[in-house]
């Protein structure tokens, strides 16, 4: 019972961290958008400008600039729910995995897309989504398949955005394809990697609760759709 107790305990704590690191990142998109705002000033030129020296710096720079506080919020939304997801159960590989998908979508859509300037987290949240869906199909684990299964029931109707045809001509269908692309490659990559400690008492990934054989699990029943729009901008 005692190492149950401290499996809890750790367990809310890295739940908490999660939390804490997901909104500060965010937090931290929206002081920029404040500082936008004070200067009367747009940074979209720190964003992606495909095949262009120049444009080289949106690679890092980009998933943190949006067109207007419109496309902020709707990017705000998805981005803390699944960042919390993949720092609360994918924990250990969790920046490294963020950081890959970084570099790897915005280094591929510097590669491919039109030649205008991409800003925006669209692509990372597209990322995530994928690298979530995947990362339990892979694993073939009874938890993370749950997970895939939530993440499939809130962000199923993304799929449109990667098709060139179907978003406007402002979105960046680009970005969101190379999201995909990128959190599909990445939770293949990282099948095999170990993600937490064994659950005590137990030697599968389930917690089983000894007076009820109840089974700990993960639900959702709330979707969002968004848009990505900017007046002169690829978002």
């Amino acid at each position: 019972m005692k190492d149950q107790h401290d499996y809890w305990a750790q367990d809310e704590k890295k739940l908490r961290v999660s939390i804490y690191i997901t909104l500060g990142f965010v937090f931290f998109i929206w002081v920029i958008k404040a500082i936008e705002w004070v200067q009367e000033s747009s940074f979209s030129h720190f964003g992606i400008l495909p095949r262009q020296i120049s444009g080289l710096k949106g690679i890092f720079f980009a998933p943190l600039i949006h067109g207007d506080v419109f496309h902020l919020i709707t990017n705000s939304v998805p981005l803390i729910l699944l960042g919390i997801g993949l720092f609360y159960f994918y924990r250990k590989i969790a920046f490294e995995v963020l950081f890959w998908i970084w570099i790897s979508t915005g280094t591929w859509t510097w590669t491919i897309a039109r030649n205008s300037y991409h800003i925006g987290a669209s692509g990372i949240i597209y990322a995530l989504v994928s690298f979530l869906f995947f990362g339990g199909v892979f694993r073939k684990d009874a938890r993370l398949m749950v997970v895939s299964s939530v993440v499939l029931f809130l962000y199923g109707s993304m799929l449109y955005g990667i098709m060139p045809n179907a978003v406007e001509e402002n979105v960046s269908w680009e970005s969101h394809l190379m999201g995909a692309l990128s959190g599909i490659f990445l939770a293949f990559y990282f099948r095999k990697e170990k993600l937490s400690d064994p659950t005590p008492n137990a030697e599968t990934s389930e917690l089983e609760d000894p007076e009820n054989d109840s089974h700990v699990h993960f639900t959702g029943n709330q979707s969002w759709t968004y848009t990505y729009k900017s007046k002169n901008e690829t978002n």
